[in-house]
């Protein structure tokens, strides 16, 4: 079906969830009052990135009152975003919720936690172990965080398990100067357009702005039709609100004209897999 989306491209306040969390509901407001179908927030959009050992203070439990309050407005309008989520063994993962009819449809744990550069997640936070495809109103999504999109295992996966629509929450800083442009954004434009086209499916790319000691996330969040065409994109550097109308016709069309996940094998992907993860194994 068609459906109208929102990619929030917001400033979220380093360990201020309170804060934060009152600026996604006035987000949630507008957009609803849009008459947007869905909202999609970045990574951590409740608790800032680079978080350290702040990471215990800020984390929520999926049943604690800040996600039941984001749980109940998901019956006006469907909801991703991002958080530090606390389990009942005290583990603590980058985590992103899909919520929808006043339920939680999904909870993704982020899986490739990048520890280079100046990134240091592995350090203070545990690895997710799965991808998985699940149904919504607006068919059949995938999630990923930032980091996860960069391991093109990860979104074949969810493309194979009949993801149609590739939901990212990232934040990505702002690196390298290209001409008139960003390294960084050029790099995930790059990314998200070769995914999309190469998996037949859509791309809503949800990216965060602002500081964070000393460092600046450059935004440029998008909407990437299944053909790898941008199709809307977002503000760099600033705070932006992108909205976007998801056509279904448009997907069927590509798959109809490219029909490349169709004559996808998975049967010889397995086998090869397989084959060379005993010869490594020997």
């Amino acid at each position: 079906m068609d459906f109208t989306v929102v990619l929030a491209q917001i400033k979220p306040k380093l360990g201020c969830v309170v804060e934060n969390l009152a600026s996604v509901e006035e987000r949630i407001a507008a957009a609803r009052e849009a008459g947007a179908d869905l909202i999609v927030f970045p990574e951590l959009a409740l608790s800032g990135y680079f978080l350290k050992d702040l990471v215990p203070d800020v984390a929520l439990r999926v049943d604690s009152a800040e996600i039941q309050r984001l749980v109940e407005l998901s019956g006006g309008i469907s909801i991703a975003i991002g958080f530090v989520e606390e389990t009942d063994d005290y583990h603590f993962f980058n985590s992103a919720l899909y919520l929808e009819d006043g339920a939680i449809r999904h909870l993704h744990r982020k899986v490739y936690l990048p520890t280079y550069g100046l990134f240091d997640e592995q350090r203070y936070l545990a690895r997710g172990e799965a991808f998985r495809a699940f149904d919504t109103r607006f068919g059949r999504f995938g999630m990923l965080i930032c980091e996860d999109m960069w391991h093109l295992s990860a979104s074949y996966i969810l493309a194979m398990d009949g993801a149609t629509t590739l939901i990212c929450l990232s934040s990505s800083p702002a690196r390298g100067i290209e001409g008139d442009s960003l390294g960084s954004a050029a790099a995930w434009q790059k990314l998200v357009s070769t995914t999309a086209m190469f998996l037949n499916c859509r791309v809503l790319y949800s990216n965060r702005v602002g500081f964070e000691d000393g460092v600046n996330f450059w935004g440029g969040s998008e909407y990437i039709a299944p053909s790898g065409e941008s199709m809307v994109r977002g503000l760099l550097l600033e705070e932006d609100s992108v909205t976007a109308r998801v056509h279904e016709g448009a997907l069927r069309r590509e798959r109809i004209f490219s029909p490349m996940m169709r004559d996808e094998n998975l049967f010889v992907t397995m086998q090869e897999l397989q084959r060379i993860a005993q010869e490594r194994g020997r």
